[in-house]
């Protein structure tokens, strides 16, 4: 659609035919004092820039942030930075692609559909499931969709779902935020202090007839893969879904997905699948289930279909947002989402294949516990789970870890994340580390040597 601008003439006449004298005839509803502090604000900014000095301003801001090619980040807590094959970054760049919007007009729209067939296709492959939705925006809005699945899905019945302590804590406020509202409970199942693992006993005694669903994430918070195949048999005893979260889906190439164990629902984050960290997002959520409760997802659904001719092709189906039916039916609003990273995830994952995938995540898992029992060695320096892991891992320091992050974020490391700013004082010593295929025997070492450094001068 071409934007052509009304010439004076036009505007008066508008004007005239609505019965207004003037433009700011139309704003006469807000209060002076806001017209004149906005008037003030707008005086205030800067002269105008030429294109060139805009330019070079622009730069001069991007100069101040780190990349991970400046520094070492171990930096992960849900966000895990991998190397991105530039074929990802050329087909994403494509005009065709480069938009947010949703493909309401199947005719003209069969390049992103076939994109999202194929990024469903992988999803449930990946996960273990049968179906899975056109993406979502993050993990954390994914979890909480599928607790309002599975609210659809007991037709409110039931009013208490139980999480894993161990589930990421800002995954947690948003399920408040979602949840409150409803006057959902949730519980917590304590964490077991030896292994890292929930405490299965403690499920136990929390699951009854009221619980909607059992929410537990692994790899989870602290790096700890769970059992979760004692999680999904608990929970449907008491006739609850089962809601596995992931946040790094590369896992799913050496350990088996929460799909194989009974999950109901398998929902996480695909940022690191061709995407980049990017102060934390955006992100790409993903959501799979079970074929019997695939009128219950929320978000789009691509299908397969053929044309009078015979030819493939590709069209929105089950369509249950509140754009195509009455809102009180609907079973989300999500709009425009984050396609475009979902399509980064899947040239990325086309890229790979099964084998690359699952030769990534054995690189992956390699360096991680070299990484672990390099700093175990360190005197102070104590590995405060035994339970299994991927490429992440606590560790506990014999000084604060704020302490230790601050000196070595100095030298251009950055150690880890400091788990005091989730958990408070009680962790001050904690420090949650990761590492990836970008990270050489070097790197690990040269962890090592500064945190034994910054250990030994207090």
């Amino acid at each position: 659609m071409r934007y052509t601008p009304h010439r004076p003439n036009e505007i008066d006449e508008m004007l005239r035919t609505i019965g207004v004298g003037s433009i700011d005839d139309l704003f006469k509803d807000i209060p002076d004092e806001l017209k004149e502090k906005a008037e003030g604000a707008f005086q205030a900014l800067s002269a105008p820039m030429t294109e060139k000095e805009l330019s070079f301003y622009m730069d001069n801001l991007a100069d101040e942030n780190y990349d991970l090619f400046e520094v070492v980040s171990f930096m992960g807590a849900g966000v895990y930075p991998h190397y991105v094959p530039s074929v990802v970054d050329t087909i994403s760049s494509r005009g065709e692609f480069y938009t947010a919007y949703t493909p309401y007009q199947a005719e003209a729209s069969q390049g992103s559909l076939h994109v999202s067939f194929e990024w469903q296709t992988y999803i449930a492959r990946l996960t273990g499931m049968d179906v899975a939705n056109s993406s979502m925006y993050d993990a954390a809005s994914a979890t909480a969709e599928a607790v309002y699945m599975a609210i659809r899905i007991h037709r409110g019945k039931r009013n208490k779902v139980i999480i894993a302590s161990t589930l990421h804590p800002e995954i947690k406020e948003v399920l408040k935020t979602y949840l409150e509202p409803k006057g959902t409970v949730i519980e917590e199942i304590r964490y077991d202090k030896e292994t890292g693992r929930i405490d299965v006993e403690h499920l136990k005694d929390l699951v009854d007839e009221d619980t909607l669903a059992v929410i537990v994430q692994s790899p989870n918070f602290f790096g700890v893969i769970e059992d979760e195949k004692d999680a999904v048999e608990i929970a449907h005893e008491k006739g609850a879904l089962y809601i596995a979260t992931v946040l790094e889906p590369l896992a799913y190439g050496l350990i088996k997905p929460a799909g194989y164990y009974g999950a109901d629902i398998v929902v996480g984050d695909a940022i690191g699948l061709g995407n980049y960290p990017a102060f934390g997002g955006p992100g790409v959520g993903f959501l799979a289930t079970r074929s019997k409760y695939v009128r219950q997802m929320p978000g789009r659904l691509v299908g397969e279909t053929t044309d009078p001719e015979g030819t493939r092709g590709f069209v929105l189906t089950l369509q249950t947002r509140e754009q195509h039916i009455r809102r009180a039916k609907a079973t989300s609003n999500i709009t425009s989402n984050h396609f475009l990273m979902a399509l980064r995830a899947t040239v990325y994952m086309a890229l790979l294949g099964r084998t690359g995938f699952k030769k990534l995540a054995y690189v992956n898992y390699k360096i991680a516990h070299y990484a672990k029992e390099k700093l175990a060695s360190i005197e102070g320096i104590e590995i405060p789970f035994s339970g299994p892991f991927f490429n992440e891992f606590t560790v506990k320091l014999p000084i604060s870890a704020q302490h230790v992050f601050e000196h070595m974020a100095a030298e251009g490391i950055y150690p880890g994340v400091p788990l005091h700013r989730f958990f408070g004082p009680a962790y001050e010593n904690y420090m949650l580390i990761a590492t990836t295929e970008l990270h050489s025997k070097e790197d690990i070492d040269g962890l090592a040597s500064h945190l034994s450094e910054v250990i030994k001068n207090g």
